[in-house]
């Protein structure tokens, strides 16, 4: 079995982020979202906010008392929800395998990805910097080979830092982390723990499974292997792909129409092994193609090909034409998808849009 490659990713202090960028008044002052009126709550706020001691869930009151000179502006969640879509669908184009965990966080499972090089280094700084030049906003990566390395990891080097945990840096790495870092564990479980003369990973190691089972129950057991640094849960993709896409960004904008038909060979290539893993027997419906000029503008066409089963380069030239009307136009990005035919889609919930 390969070795897993997952990425967790965190946009910083999403809502007031949003409310930054499109207020730019607001960047350089305290500031929470929510909290206002006699009762009202802080659902987050900035890092300048932070340094006064205002935290989220934190009455208004009491923040303002913290922070005299706080800026209080109502929630928006239509907005945020329409800006986090933005982000997952970016998370998206580099791979179906992405489980959302709020508006604002999601896993990525980047083990099969080809992609830069295979590295989830590399594809961690590539999203974060989509994300920042096209959603306008900061995002947080952790890198590590499970789920809750990951998680730590993301939180690592906050706001719009990257933290990369190797396979061969993990015993080193959970051996002198906080017990209060484990997922689960808060200041109850913390307290019980210290009690017990464990502070670190490396204390609950030498507690042993037997101890932690009969003091926590099924939890002991999840301490113990968290404390070595395992976690064996799979990301969970919680809606139906619909399509399959490739792209790539070209360190050196590929200078007219001809050099982008140069590199449609590769593309398709590309596209099709990513079919073979992840269509299955699906009907393609539709072929794509997308274009980032040079001034980051993003043009995309698609049109019905129901008749293709393996998509060739001849099956994308004339998309690339019809869209790329100036030959001369320099390209910074090139992209290529197909989407499927769904006849007997189930009626099921979505976990963040409907």
């Amino acid at each position: 079995m390969s070795q897993r490659k997952i990425i967790h990713l965190d946009c910083d202090c999403f809502y007031a982020a949003v409310e930054m960028r499109d207020d730019p008044s607001l960047r350089h002052v305290p500031l929470a979202v929510g909290g206002e009126g006699g009762r009202g709550v802080v659902t987050t706020c900035n890092y300048r906010a932070r340094e006064f001691g205002v935290r989220s869930a934190m009455p208004g009151g009491e923040a303002r008392r913290l922070c005299p000179g706080l800026v209080t502006v109502p929630p928006d969640m239509a907005r945020y929800r329409a800006v986090s879509k933005q982000v997952m669908d970016i998370f998206r184009e580099l791979t179906d395998l992405v489980e959302p965990l709020s508006l604002d966080e999601a896993f990525l499972d980047v083990s099969e990805v080809d992609s830069h090089h295979g590295s989830a280094t590399l594809m961690a700084e590539y999203l974060r910097r989509r994300v920042r030049d096209e959603v306008g906003i900061t995002v947080s990566a952790g890198v590590a080979p499970n789920k809750f390395l990951a998680k730590v990891a993301s939180d690592w080097n906050k706001p719009d830092g990257l933290f990369v945990i190797r396979p061969q840096d993990v015993a080193a790495f959970v051996a002198t982390l906080p017990v209060e870092k484990l997922f689960g564990v808060g200041q109850v479980t913390a307290a019980r723990l210290h009690d017990m003369g464990v502070s670190t990973c490396s204390d609950l190691q030498r507690v042993g499974v037997e101890v932690l089972s009969e003091r926590f129950g099924k939890q002991g057991f999840r301490l113990f292997e968290m404390a070595h640094g395992r976690d064996e849960r799979p990301v969970v993709v919680t809606r139906i792909a619909k399509s399959v896409s490739v792209e790539r960004t070209f360190s050196r904008d590929l200078p007219d129409k001809q050099a982008c038909e140069a590199v449609l060979g590769g593309l398709v290539d590309d596209l099709n092994r990513r079919l073979s893993r992840k269509a299955g027997h699906k009907p393609l419906h539709k072929l794509f193609v997308k274009v980032r000029y040079s001034d980051f503008s993003t043009h995309t066409l698609e049109r019905i090909r129901d008749q293709v089963r393996e998509p060739a380069v001849d099956d994308y030239r004339p998309l690339l034409d019809e869209l790329v009307t100036d030959s001369q136009r320099p390209v910074r990005l090139l992209g290529l998808g197909v989407r499927f035919r769904n006849d007997d889609a189930p009626v099921m919930q979505l976990r963040l849009f409907d």
